[in-house]
């Protein structure tokens, strides 16, 4: 890498009635370059409070909003996109309105600016599913120096979408939603599925989603569905669910926390052999919340201090009223220890220590979105009780990160997990996991641009009870590996990607290839590491997506397994509609025991 071109935000003077030519340009508080390189060599990379730091403390006076629709680009607000695909969805999409923006600022006018408060609200703008991009820009008042204006401008995704999958005329899956419903925050979605094999031939759900309703940061959601699958037991389910969260949404926020409740029966729609099917009922219930510990002290003084305490109390309870016959143990009469079909409560207590900021920079799974990627630490100390049938056990546990932002542009997670739960002076379910995640900084050939990704994890589990065994179906197992015969209580695990982003575009899409390369080795249950496996996978694919479409990135998939077990085909394409477009991160999750799958 070479130089840094720093634009100098005192010598920029804008008016919230003058049309501001290049948003982006103007808020970008650095750009790498490598030497000699041309405009495609370039790219977003710098602390997202640097903008900022030179008008800390001034007086906010005005706060301007300005949206732009999905057909505008932020890096030249005066051309927009007249094709007949733009000139049709103008008509069908509502830009987001502009008290919806409003609604979604945490800083105020008649306050002092604080810039990392600043960064902070940016970020969370930029962070909503149906905009593209967010910049909040300062505009300087020439016969008021100790005064401010704040222009934030929004540029739309175009927010209807939908999609479709056939196996034949036999089995047809379709999906329609609007991400952002007149232009108001609002999600409603509906599917529907027709399957020749299943009984009734007919399913269907939907949802309605409101975000940040009165200004509170709670998003609410309801649903229904009768073909849901289901992320807990991975089973296609009948399910009726409420939930609210409410993230923390800056450092300085007071309150975070979250709630579900919900209803959820599988059937056996698809006339599975019963010695196969899980049949099951259960009812959910699952609260957090927490305090950020000495807010009120920082905030009444503009404190530019980031290190927090976070304090946090979860209650949840899984009953369930009918149990799969495969968990019934019919010699005891009793109910066996299942890690999934067993009815759980439990209560957790954690305090979160934390200091994230945040680099701007791109193409970490975008095609040039504005991602932003945190650098500092969080460390989760977790205590609790739980119960699974007649076993109460206390717990305790850690969830440690340490994220590192380097000088060239390379950015690094290191993280550690650990847990047990103590039974008669004895630890069971211990559980650690350590590994680093990697994203290269950007290379360049001619106009490509180049990153890798590499995440190395090692796991073991010991004293196993109720917990599920390893997986290599995980995140931090094998791309794409599908089989519940590879199982183990100790994982080393190391994957390799190589992103390709081209410049040429296609009716808007962009397009980047890749190679991949992933290997694991699994220790089976009170075997030595002499008795390990290897298994790899490798392969690569392709990844396409429009920035200016709500539309996740779609992404085709080609893995060869050398080493595949015996229910597991060696090779086999995936198509996925569901793959994320922007890097995501919170300062906080709710209390939670530690998951190694």
């Amino acid at each position: 890498m070479g130089q840094t071109d720093s634009i100098n935000f005192s010598k920029l003077h804008f008016t919230h009635n003058k049309f501001v030519n290049n948003v982006f340009q103007q808020a970008v508080n650095s750009v790498k370059k490598t030497p000699d390189a041309g405009p495609d060599q370039s790219y977003l990379n710098g602390k997202s409070e640097d903008p900022y730091l030179p008008y800390q403390g001034k007086i906010i006076r005005n706060i301007f909003i300005t949206t732009f629709n999905f057909d505008r680009s932020l890096r030249d607000t005066n051309k927009h996109d007249n094709s007949l695909g733009a000139r049709i969805g103008n008509r069908l999409h509502k830009s987001s309105r502009k008290f919806v923006i409003k609604d979604d600022l945490f800083i105020e006018e008649d306050h002092p600016l604080n810039a990392y408060m600043m960064a902070d609200n940016e970020r969370y703008i930029r962070s909503l599913e149906y905009i593209n991009d967010a910049r909040i820009v300062i505009d300087t008042i020439a016969d008021n120096p100790d005064s401010i204006d704040i222009i934030v401008y929004t540029k739309d995704l175009f927010s209807i979408g939908g999609g479709g999958a056939s196996a034949g005329l036999n089995h047809i899956n379709l999906d329609a939603y609007d991400a952002n419903l007149a232009g108001m925050a609002q999600r409603l979605e509906a599917t529907g599925l027709y399957d020749y094999t299943r009984s009734p031939n007919w399913a269907y759900g939907g949802l309605y989603r409101k975000d940040n309703v009165m200004h509170s940061f709670t998003d609410a959601t309801v649903g229904y569905s009768v073909m849901s699958i289901s992320s807990y037991t991975h089973e296609e389910e009948s399910t009726e669910y409420l939930t609210l969260s409410r993230q923390l949404v800056s450092p300085y926020s007071r309150f975070a926390g979250g709630l579900t409740i919900s209803h959820n029966e599988a059937y056996n729609v698809y006339f599975t052999p019963p010695s196969v099917f899980y049949g099951y009922e259960y009812s959910l219930f699952d609260g957090w919340a927490g305090y950020n510990i000495g807010i009120n002290k920082l905030t009444a003084t503009n404190n530019t201090i980031r290190d927090r305490r976070f304090l946090s109390l979860r209650y949840y309870n899984r009953d369930f009223t009918r149990t799969p016959y495969q968990v019934f143990n019919p010699i005891t009469n009793t109910l066996n220890y299942d890690p999934i079909y067993n009815s759980s409560q439990a209560v957790l207590a954690q305090m979160t220590f934390f200091r994230q900021d945040y680099y701007k920079t791109q193409y970490i799974y975008g095609f040039g979105t504005t991602e932003d990627l945190p650098y500092g630490y969080n460390i989760a100390v977790t205590t609790g009780w739980h119960k699974q049938l007649s076993l109460q056990r206390p717990y305790a546990g850690l969830n440690a990160s340490d994220y590192i932002a380097t000088g060239h542009g390379d950015f690094i997670q290191l993280f550690l997990k650990s847990g047990g739960f103590l039974y008669k002076d004895k630890v069971q379910d211990g559980s650690f996991l350590i590994g680093a995640t990697v994203y290269s900084r950007i290379l360049f050939l001619n106009s490509t641009k180049i990153r890798q990704y590499i995440n190395v994890s090692y796991t073991t589990l010991y004293n196993k009870v109720t917990y599920a065994p390893l997986s290599l179906n995980s995140a931090y197992g094998l791309e794409g590996f599908i089989s519940d015969s590879v199982l183990g209580t100790r994982r080393l695990s190391l994957q390799l990607e190589t992103e390709f982003f081209l410049k040429p575009k296609f009716l808007g899409f962009s397009f980047c290839p890749f190679p991949f390369a992933d290997l694991a080795l699994m220790t089976p249950e009170n075997s030595p590491y002499s008795k390990s496996a290897l298994y790899t996978s490798l392969g690569g694919g392709l990844r396409t997506r429009n920035e200016n479409l709500v539309f996740e990135t779609i992404e085709i998939r080609a893995y060869f397994f050398p080493v595949a077990p015996s229910n597991m085909k060696g090779f086999k394409i995936v198509l996925n509609t569901n793959v994320r477009f922007r890097y995501t991160s919170n300062y906080i999750t709710a209390p939670d025991v530690v998951q190694l799958n």
